[in-house]
């Protein structure tokens, strides 16, 4: 499992030019799912996601987490990040979850994260989503599960 995190002051994503998830200041977080993946894994992720401090403090540091500073989580599916760039030209998914598999974790992990933070706002698993961001500082970390 991998989150892609990215700090932005406002982010939204549409699908069919209809937007379907939109947040202000807080994370957007692409998260590509792998065969060995569970939700139990995916809830500790989460929860670091929650917890990881990429927010400035009064002194500019980086010491407040997206819970401290009430900020808003944009959940968005992305089996790329979980592609095979190690050796040719054109990426191989083998390393992805399956998409019928990976649909009910989404889901599962999207209600997981909802339960434990507000605002949550999501894309749409499988569809051809247009993501606007834009990336604060820029700011962008990538997290790897157990």
């Amino acid at each position: 499992m991998r989150a892609l995190l990215q700090r932005v002051s406002s982010a939204e994503v549409a699908v069919e030019a209809e937007v379907v998830g939109e947040i202000e200041r807080g994370l957007v977080v692409f998260l590509a799912l792998e065969p060995h993946d569970t939700r139990a894994a995916g809830i500790t992720l989460l929860e670091r996601v929650l917890n990881y401090r990429v927010f400035s403090d009064s002194e500019g540091r980086m010491n407040r987490s997206l819970r401290d500073v009430g900020g808003g989580l944009l959940l968005v599916s992305q089996f790329t990040l979980a592609a095979d760039t190690t050796r040719g030209l054109r990426p191989g998914f083998s390393s992805a979850m399956a998409p019928a598999e990976a649909a009910v974790l989404f889901d599962d992990l999207l209600a997981d994260v909802r339960a434990m933070h507000a605002p949550v706002a999501a894309g749409r698993f499988g569809a051809d989503m247009q993501v606007s961001l834009c990336n604060d500082g820029p700011v962008t970390f990538l997290l790897q599960g157990a």
